[in-house]
């Protein structure tokens, strides 16, 4: 099940959880990166996590804006609050997005990130590769997992306050004793927006507000119980579309009258019980994700997935769970989902995985497989097979190998409108997968990251014509091939400044051979951040190049081109001017530069913000 709650999952390796709790450090945990965390230095697949230091340092204010400078992520869209990601080159629905652990989108749909703001996220992990023997369907190309700030040891306040061209107001509030705790997070974004259509005409805002409450506590030493629960509500406008066009310009048409109006709900409960000195871990929970969306006052559509899950975490070598060189997982998942566009139908799934981990020395492995029991349509088996190895002295290799699937959606099978007729035969798609990368180390401390990857999807889901203005759905024969490089690194240069940096080159095609759209061939970042006055502040430096972008036209001969490839350049600064409040400030497309990565459509121009953080 897609319920791995990210904090809540690692509860028995926080001190504090219970009065005879061992604490174990571990180092850095990939809370996302199998069906119980693991140590990033073990782990064999390919990840990148932003931290909260990162998302502070360089002024990132929405989730997207934190995932377009990473390594085999691209980020598009028709406007800010419209925004596709793909990893890999793969199709949007192939990644999973989860918000602590739990699936952000309800029923078939993608999520489609908009304003989801940063100012109550501690880390993004996100994983490349499939992961569907973790998380099922839909995470056939990787895993995003956002996960928000939890209860630390004692009382803790803080508020971020912004304005500029956009006012946002954050606050959280958190108490942790010694058998557990609780937090309360509020957010606002006020995004005052720009044209989408490009035209100087009328702003297309965003406003989004959140609240997210989270607590844990042990029953006894051996029992916790965990909770969260996210409220979420999003207004935006957006432009009109003019498929009768017949020059550029007169294709995305400004219209103050279209609007959307979102609600998101996610709510999780757990229950993890230890037995036998922590050797043996079982863990029960449920999670519902439930979103509606309405366009221009419409009717919304409600889109639901309900899951249940139980894991059983053994230590193979009598250790605890948590600190155990073999260890076996099991899991038995059952999920629903379901959409009000499609009263009559639904899609559930019963499901089977089994995982391990082992430590040979510098070797580690993981491996696992899962089965899917499909009500609806053909059932699917996935499997993962993944290994690091550390040479020392900074040297480590890693790589993967596995399978992935994303299920049919409810249009696809069932359409019966617009001259659609679904397909009820419809099979899962199907990702195979290969990677191997290796770190290298730079100077005394930096580090960089070459990942090669290969991938082929089969039974790709697509519209054909089966007569005068009818259409149905089949599962394509041929291969969409996609391979490429990631390259990331990092490496600090004095006690004052350290450089990053990240490069994609994707090479993705359809089984005809052509190329994908909205798939840049290369994609690259590289950004400073440099400290003073005895580290009171930072300024960073951030350039995104982006080149070999192809979309459609839509209108006219309805042909695919290659956008215009562009620059742009982000500053960011922050300033302690207390020892609890800190002045910061940003500047983001700072020369003004056309961006488009979706044809048709104007990226956002250059924009300042001004404002103050607080922690007590």
């Amino acid at each position: 099940m897609r319920l791995l709650l990210s904090a809540v999952s690692i509860l028995a390796l926080t001190p504090g959880l219970s009065g005879a709790q061992t604490y174990y450090d571990l180092g850095t945990l990939i809370v996302s990166g199998g069906l119980t965390p693991v140590e990033e230095d073990n782990l064999g697949r390919a990840v990148t996590v932003v931290t909260e230091q990162d998302i502070e340092e360089r002024g990132l204010i929405t989730v997207q804006e934190a995932l377009r400078a990473l390594p085999g992520v691209s980020v598009s869209g028709s406007g800010d609050n419209f925004t596709q990601v793909r990893i890999r080159g793969a199709e949007v629905n192939h990644t999973l997005i989860l918000i602590d652990g739990i699936e952000a989108a309800g029923g078939d749909g993608e999520y489609t990130l908009s304003g989801l703001e940063t100012a109550m996220i501690e880390r993004i992990e996100v994983l490349r590769g499939p992961q569907s023997v973790v998380y099922g369907s839909n995470a056939s190309a990787g895993v995003i997992n956002i996960v928000t700030r939890r209860a630390t040891p004692g009382l803790t306040r803080a508020f971020t306050l912004e304005t500029g061209a956009a006012h946002r107001a954050a606050g959280f509030l958190a108490w942790r004793g010694d058998r557990g705790g609780i937090s309360l997070a509020l957010a606002h974004l006020h995004d005052l927006g720009y044209d989408n259509s490009g035209d100087g005409g009328e702003r297309d805002e965003i406003r989004r507000s959140t609240a997210i409450l989270s607590g844990d506590y042990a029953l006894t030493d051996d029992l916790t119980v965990d909770f969260t629960l996210r409220r979420s509500r999003e207004y935006s406008d957006y432009d009109s579309t003019n498929y009768l066009a017949t020059d550029p310009g007169s294709y995305v048409v400004d219209d103050p009258t279209q609007f959307s109006e979102v609600d998101e709900l996610t709510a999780g409960i757990g229950v993890t019980y230890a037995m036998a000195g922590g050797r043996l871990v079982h863990r029960l929970s449920l999670a519902t994700t439930q979103n509606s969306r309405s366009n221009n006052g419409a009717v919304p559509i409600e889109t639901q997935t309900n899951a249940a899950h139980y894991r059983l975490s053994f230590g193979l070598d009598g250790a605890p769970v948590e600190t155990s060189a073999h260890l076996l997982n099991a899991m038995l998942e059952w999920e629903q989902d379901s959409s009000s566009s499609n009263p009559l139908y639904d899609r559930a799934s019963t499901s089977f995985a089994l995982e391990y981990r082992g430590e040979f020395g510098g070797l580690s492995v993981q491996a696992g497989a899962r089965y899917d029991d499909n009500e609806v349509f053909e059932d699917a088996t996935t499997w993962t097979l993944a290994a690091a190895y550390d040479f020392g002295g900074g040297w480590r290799v890693h790589g993967s190998a596995g399978t992935g699937v994303v299920n049919p959606s409810y249009f696809e099978l069932y359409a019966n409108d617009f001259g659609y007729v679904g397909n009820p035969n419809l099979r899962p798609e199907r990702n195979r997968s290969i990677d191997l990368g290796l770190e290298m180390p730079v100077g005394t401390n930096g580090m960089v990251d070459v990942t090669l990857f290969h991938e082929v999807l089969t039974d790709e889901i697509t519209a054909v014509s089966t007569g005068p203005g009818t259409f149905s759905y089949i599962n394509q024969i041929g291969e969409s091939p996609r391979h490429g490089v990631e390259i990331s690194g990092r490496t600090q240069v004095t006690d004052a400044l350290s450089l990053r940096m990240a490069y994609t080159w994707l090479d993705a095609e359809n089984p005809d051979g052509s190329v994908k759209i909205r798939r840049p061939r290369h994609e690259l970042s590289m950004g400073a951040t440099w400290a003073f006055a005895q580290g009171r502040g930072s300024l960073s430096a951030d350039l995104r190049h982006v080149r070999g972008n192809w979309d459609t036209q839509f209108w006219g001969a309805y042909s695919t081109v290659e956008l215009p490839a562009y620059t742009t350049v982000d500053l960011a600064a922050q300033y302690d001017l207390t020892d609890r409040v800190t002045l910061v400030g940003r500047v983001s497309n700072l020369f003004d530069a056309d961006v488009m990565d979706v044809w048709g459509y104007a990226g956002r121009g250059r924009s300042a913000y001004v404002g103050l953080r607080a922690r007590f």
